[in-house]
């Protein structure tokens, strides 16, 4: 079967589980802090995703508990489990990405990356997150980052949108077109 499908069935059925419980918040809280853990520890994604006879299904399972501070809800132990039942720990990361997504979107909120050269005012934020909730009806988490690469300006990351009002980006279109030009004179 297609990975991508087995990805985002296994992540339904998480949000689905989460929402009879009530308890997506606090499992998506989790996702989010093992999600976070598996890419700044590469050792431990390794691990996790390892062939069960390198790495037991009790260990993996162990290890994920261990990255959330050995308070693990009851949700996402008992999902844990059904993944080492199936075969299909290996898909944790991607799985726990697409729950975080999906369950994010059914409660109404969607997350963006905003890059700037320095901190950005909280007016700007507002601004942003007003546009979002425009076009979209969904609030907005924003996460931000400095970049000083980028000469001024902003690029704005919302799912699959887009915008790159950077000054490094303006001035490489310019370069660009200017590259084409000599190309034709010559």
């Amino acid at each position: 079967m297609n990975r991508s499908i087995v990805i985002t069935r296994y992540a339904l059925a998480l949000v689905r589980y989460v929402r009879e419980t009530g308890q997506g918040d606090i499992v998506c809280s989790e996702a989010e802090t093992l999600v976070n853990a598996l890419y700044k520890v590469p050792d431990l994604r390794r691990m996790v995703t390892a062939a069960d006879d390198v790495v037991g299904p009790f260990e993996k399972k162990k290890l994920l508990q261990t990255a959330l501070g050995n308070q693990i809800s009851p949700e996402l132990s008992r999902f844990f489990t059904l993944l080492n039942q199936r075969g299909r720990m290996a898909l944790v990361e991607d799985i726990l990405r697409d729950f975080i997504t999906i369950y994010r979107r059914s409660i109404g909120i969607r997350k963006a990356h905003l890059v700037t050269v320095n901190e950005p005012s909280e007016r700007l934020l507002q601004r942003l997150r007003a546009l979002v909730k425009q076009k979209t009806g969904d609030d907005v988490i924003i996460e931000v980052s400095v970049d000083p690469s980028i000469v001024g300006g902003f690029v704005f990351d919302l799912d699959e949108y887009l915008m790159d009002a950077s000054v490094k980006h303006q001035l490489d279109l310019i370069r660009e077109e200017f590259i084409e030009r000599n190309r034709r004179i010559i």
